[in-house]
């Protein structure tokens, strides 16, 4: 049994995400271009550049989740749900660039001659970027956890390196100004390295999507539960789960009393897959119903 099509409150919250999402790195990323190009500061240009790459990031996931969405076809018996991930693996390149031009900057800094960033509009878009990308993470990351979508989770771990990146950036030019101004390109580096920490795991999670990973132990333990608890089911094993796209598959073998009747099995069997289906994280369920085993 396959989970139904999205209900319209479901696509408003994706409607919702996705513009958040989409408005706010494009004003953040504008801002930021700015302030590192009057100011100079190499953190607040390695900043921006990783504002620009959430713009990318932003597109991706917009056109990801109109993919994703399209219902099975011919040429995708199965739904579109790969394409999800495949977006994914985009958006993870494009952090990684991100970092990189971070980095790059940072070294060409330290190489020229670091200088002290005067504050002023850079400290106030910096300020700023920490209050904005602080509310999108909160928003993003209720929404992420109502629809369990992996992908929005991701944007929401983002916009909170985004928050901690910012801050490194803020610090760096204050440093500069009143400490140091190697402090400056320092907070580049910083910025960098949370820059591809975040790439890291969205690679990661993306790749396993796409590679037919399972399900972590917890769920898979959850999913077995589940089933053996429904009324009429004696036993359960041989569960298999795996990803398509983002979507968890179930496969699993239910046991029942061998002498009921076929009405009482087929009831158990929508039981059961009613139940696994209550689960968010589960978008398909496929069982074999056989009698109990000798063996219990």
């Amino acid at each position: 049994m396959r989970r139904i099509a999205a209900d319209p409150e479901t696509q408003k919250l994706y409607r919702q995400a996705i513009i958040i999402t989409l408005l706010g790195n494009v004003v953040l990323a504008a801002g930021k271009a700015l302030a590192a190009y009057f100011s100079g500061s190499v953190a607040l240009y390695a900043d921006a550049a990783n504002s620009i790459s959430d713009v990318v990031y932003s597109l991706m996931i917009a056109l990801g989740m109109w993919l994703a969405q399209r219902p099975p076809d011919l040429t995708h018996p199965q739904g579109h749900n790969r394409f999800e991930p495949l977006i994914g693996l985009v958006v993870a390149a494009s952090i990684t660039f991100a970092g990189y031009e971070a980095a790059r900057s940072g070294v060409e800094r330290l190489i020229s001659g670091a200088t002290p960033i005067e504050l002023g509009f850079p400290a106030l878009v910096l300020l700023g970027s920490i209050v904005i990308k602080s509310g999108m993470y909160l928003r993003i990351r209720a929404i992420a956890r109502k629809l369990s979508n992996p992908t929005f989770a991701a944007a929401a771990q983002d916009n909170l390196s985004d928050v901690l990146t910012s801050t490194a950036a803020f610090l760096g030019a204050l440093g500069s100004l009143y400490i140091s101004p190697v402090l400056d390109p320092v907070a580049a580096f910083v910025v960098a390295i949370w820059i591809f920490r975040t790439a890291f795991f969205i690679w990661r999670e993306n790749l396993g999507f796409l590679s037919g990973a399972g399900a972590p132990r917890a769920l898979r333990e959850q999913i077995v539960q589940v089933a053996a608890k429904t009324p009429g089911v004696q036993a359960v094993h041989q569960v298999i789960t795996d990803y398509v796209g983002t979507r968890l598959v179930v496969d699993l073998h239910v046991e029942v009393a061998g002498n009921i009747h076929l009405d009482q099995a087929h009831a158990i069997s929508d039981e059961v897959s009613h139940r696994l289906l209550d689960l968010p994280e589960v978008d398909r369920a496929y069982f074999h119903l056989e009698p109990v085993s000798k063996d219990n």
